[in-house]
């Protein structure tokens, strides 16, 4: 599909306000010198606390931040406002339900129309996971489970790989069980960059992050590592 898109296996803002080296990675794929950016926090319920740390972090960076909710609305047109955006992220939490109420919400095909019209779409954990056609999610009751996305990029995708021990042998066995189609994992801190469907880089905002591309060669799964392009600072 054509567009930009960023998937954040984790951390970001999230995990430090002090380490924005993400989220200005993100701006700078806008090309604008002051790009509009949107948060959007669906899947931690609209935690004020949550928008307010975003706020804090890219109060450092030369952007123009914004958020939308979806529980406490505050516009008439969202979808207008969207459009706007250079840049939309997606925030961390139960993907399921972000999904759910987008779905309700008709945010799937405001944001597809988003992409398609150049704005980046970006996001860590849920906001990384919904873009695939597939991907594993602890929403449903704290166990992991396969789960369908939006669809925006092609094959699989598995957030926190590192940080949370059951994520990867789950996500190799769903592949080599032909649960899933091939796909990406990522470690905390560690981003892919899509341009047209097609992932053109890799970066970290650690030195030690690793993201890994996961298929079935024969009768077993297969991790390619992805070494990033460059350490984010």
């Amino acid at each position: 599909m054509r567009g930009k898109i960023i998937t954040l296996g984790g951390g970001g803002f999230s995990e430090n306000i002090k380490n924005v080296s993400i989220e200005k990675y993100m701006l700078s794929k806008s090309g604008k010198n002051k790009p509009k950016i949107c948060f959007l926090p669906t899947a931690s319920g609209d935690s004020e606390k949550y928008i307010e740390k975003f706020y804090l972090a890219v109060s450092l960076l030369n952007c123009e931040p914004s958020h939308q909710s979806l529980f406490k609305p505050g516009r008439a047109n969202i979808r207008e406002f969207l459009l706007s955006q250079d840049v939309i992220y997606v925030g961390g939490g139960n993907t399921k339900c972000m999904l759910a109420l987008w779905k309700d919400w008709k945010m799937d095909s405001i944001l597809k129309e988003a992409l398609c019209n150049g704005t980046i779409l970006a996001g860590l954990s849920a906001g990384s996971k919904c873009w695939f056609e597939y991907f594993t999610t602890d929403s449903y009751h704290g166990n992991l489970e396969i789960m369908q996305g939006l669809g925006f990029l092609k094959g699989s995708h598995s957030a926190h790989y590192d940080s949370e021990p059951q994520r990867r042998p789950y996500f190799l066995e769903c592949i080599e069980k032909e649960l899933l189609p091939a796909g990406y994992a990522l470690e905390e801190g560690v981003a892919l960059y899509f341009e047209d469907g097609i992932m053109k880089e890799i970066v970290s905002e650690r030195k030690e992050g690793k993201g890994f591309f996961v298929e079935k060669r024969g009768n077993v799964a297969v991790e390619t590592e992805l070494t990033p392009v460059q350490i984010l600072v």
